[in-house]
């Protein structure tokens, strides 16, 4: 028999981080972005006229100035979300954007309703930033409900 003389061993601690909550945690938040990312509005809702010009193919991706009905202007970069702006700051992102990329195609997207003379302020603004090229987004004429 062993003889214990009134001591006892000390554990060693050992530390370890418990990560079952964190998995949690984070399976919660993956659904509710899941559930969450498909109601999100990624544009502004333009209803744009319609034509029966052929579609355009094109090279890269496109700067679009739209102009919804009550004439606020939203701009779309490559690869930027789209953001409202006012006419002074459309021009100078416009014209930033385009000196740095020269051959970039520029769209106007009015909307319908939108009063015609905002339509064509935003073509002017296009122009004072010096793009040499404004083209206007009409809708397909296969897509348009009769």
């Amino acid at each position: 028999m062993s003889a214990s003389n009134g001591r006892r061993r000390k554990r060693k601690l050992q530390a370890e981080i418990n990560v079952v909550p964190y998995i949690d945690v984070m399976l919660v938040l993956l659904i509710i972005f899941m559930v969450t990312a498909p109601l999100m509005n990624l544009g502004v809702d333009v209803e744009l006229p319609r034509s029966n010009a052929k579609s355009i193919s094109q090279k890269q991706e496109p700067v679009i100035v739209s102009v919804d009905a009550q004439g606020n202007y939203f701009l779309t970069l490559q690869g930027a979300p789209q953001e409202a702006l006012d006419a002074g700051q459309l021009s100078a992102k416009v014209a930033a954007f385009v000196h740095n990329n020269p051959d970039v195609p520029v769209y106007v997207a009015g909307d319908r309703t939108a009063n015609y003379e905002v339509v064509l302020n935003a073509m002017e603004l296009l122009q004072a930033a010096k793009v040499p090229r404004v083209s206007l987004l009409t809708k397909p004429a296969e897509t348009v409900r009769k």
